[in-house]
């Protein structure tokens, strides 16, 4: 299933993301901080959501209450529940 997430309180401007079986395929980020987002697209390619989120979620930029990697988290849980 491919889905696009649009995060908020985060320089990105979007979040593609391809989940097949619960487990991201392919994941790809515009705007924000190209070589570190890069980098966290190519070490969650075959995770597993669950392991995603565990990870990921509640990762704070600065003094933002989110980060890039947070809002992933939330892309997979909108992502999930549109598959439902």
């Amino acid at each position: 299933m491919k889905f696009e997430y649009r995060p908020t309180g985060v320089c990105s401007r979007s979040i593609y993301l391809d989940i097949e079986d619960g487990i991201v395929k392919d994941v790809e980020f515009v705007g924000g901080c190209n070589g570190n987002l890069k980098g966290i697209c190519a070490l969650v390619k075959g995770l597993s959501c669950e392991d995603i989120k565990e990870k990921l979620g509640g990762i704070r930029c600065g003094l933002k209450s989110t980060s890039c990697p947070d809002q992933l988290t939330k892309a997979i849980d909108a992502a999930m529940a549109c598959d439902r």
